[in-house]
């Protein structure tokens, strides 16, 4: 009877341990449940990379698709209006590919659950004080487009060389900081093609 006492005795003690355990860990996980309720998780538009891209892809592409938009309206223009069958032809290779990278860059703000810039934006962005690199002002575009023939064709040459440019200066910046793949890639064709049409454009310019 002495053995069964203390065998009951020492198996109370075991379950009331259990059972001390059991309640410290349910006040922990309670704990540690409110206090993960209270924290707030990264949005989707946090600078840090989400989903793939981050705010420099963002950037790029919202700064981009009005910048493609100014050539190609460049490109248009000196096509019904230009002389020169070589500044011509360069002019349709132009319209030609960045006209479907506009696509390409609005699908991802898209996909991104960010604004595509719209129509006539403007020059700048919202919150800039100064012009995109290589962007031409209201006031270029306006005499540009008054220009016919061999005019236009030096306007287009010179014009055009900068525009470019700025869009290098834009995708290099893209391809340090950006964090799409996609974005990337994209930046480096933007870069490799348009610094050969500068070089193209200065042999035209020349002759």
């Amino acid at each position: 009877m002495n053995k069964q006492r203390i065998a009951a005795a020492g198996m109370a003690v075991v379950l009331g341990l259990s059972a001390a355990a059991c309640g410290g860990n349910d006040k922990k996980d309670d704990k540690a449940m409110s206090g993960h309720e209270g924290m707030s998780m990264p949005s989707a538009t946090a600078p840090a990379s989400q989903g793939g891209h981050n705010a420099q892809d963002v950037m790029f592409a919202q700064m981009m698709i009005p910048h493609h938009r100014q050539a190609v309206v460049m490109a248009k223009t000196v096509l019904a209006k230009g002389s020169d069958p070589k500044v011509k032809n360069l002019a349709g290779r132009i319209e030609k590919a960045q006209a479907p990278e506009i696509e390409k860059m609005s699908g991802w703000l898209k996909a991104w659950g960010e604004s595509v810039p719209a129509e006539g934006g403007g020059h700048s962005m919202p919150g800039m004080d100064h012009p995109m690199p290589g962007m031409m002002t209201e006031k270029q575009m306006a005499a540009f487009e008054k220009a016919s023939g061999k005019d236009i064709d030096r306007m287009f040459l010179t014009m055009m060389i900068e525009h470019h440019k700025g869009a290098v200066t834009m995708a290099e910046q893209e391809r340090k900081s950006g964090a799409s793949a996609e974005a990337k890639a994209l930046a480096g064709d933007i870069i490799k093609a348009q610094q050969a049409e500068i070089t193209e454009m200065g042999g035209l310019a020349k002759s």
